[in-house]
């Protein structure tokens, strides 16, 4: 194995990743390490302006971004997913009472009730939708696929005001 095959790299990769990721969970700071890793490289040097991501810490719209970003990072590896990360991620950005309806939806459904699919998407968008009674809904837009074969769900993540998911549908609370 020589020094730039992947699997020589992944291990030491994939713990500096989820290290900083449960250290900017349990800190509660937006964590962009996420979001800014799922920005494809560019093939060539382009003229454009480099992309970027940006956040505010306590924002809900970054907070869901946060950790819709993180979530598919740790479910995306097919080979080697990361369920101890999911889980912890779960376990601090959803309400106890929300979790344990979205574990008995997907045993029902048997799909990821986070993402609403079996596998993860290769994009996303995170769009704010305004107040909801006691709460602020988010649009997380999934897309899954690549080219011409791409498939798009629009979920509808609702945040208590303590910035907790409380409920992801396919429809508004609105």
């Amino acid at each position: 194995m020589n020094r730039n095959s992947s699997a020589h790299r992944r291990p030491g990769r994939r713990a500096a990743v989820a290290a900083g990721l449960l250290l900017a969970v349990g800190l509660g700071v937006s964590t962009q390490v996420s979001a800014q890793a799922s920005v494809p490289a560019p093939a060539k040097a382009s003229t454009a302006a480099p992309q970027s991501v940006s956040g505010t810490s306590g924002h809900v719209v970054t907070r869901v971004a946060d950790f819709y970003g993180a979530y598919v990072d740790a479910k995306g590896d097919y080979t080697d997913p990361d369920v101890s990360l999911a889980t912890a991620l779960r376990k601090h950005y959803l309400t106890p009472d929300f979790a344990k309806r979205l574990a008995a939806w997907e045993e029902k459904n048997g799909v990821d009730g986070v993402l609403r699919a079996q596998n993860v998407p290769a994009r996303w968008t995170v769009t704010d939708n305004g107040t909801v009674g006691n709460g602020h809904e988010v649009i997380v837009t999934l897309v899954f696929g690549s080219g011409e074969t791409t498939q798009k769900t629009k979920l509808f993540v609702l945040v208590e005001r303590y910035n907790h998911i409380v409920d992801i549908n396919t429809t508004s609370a609105r």
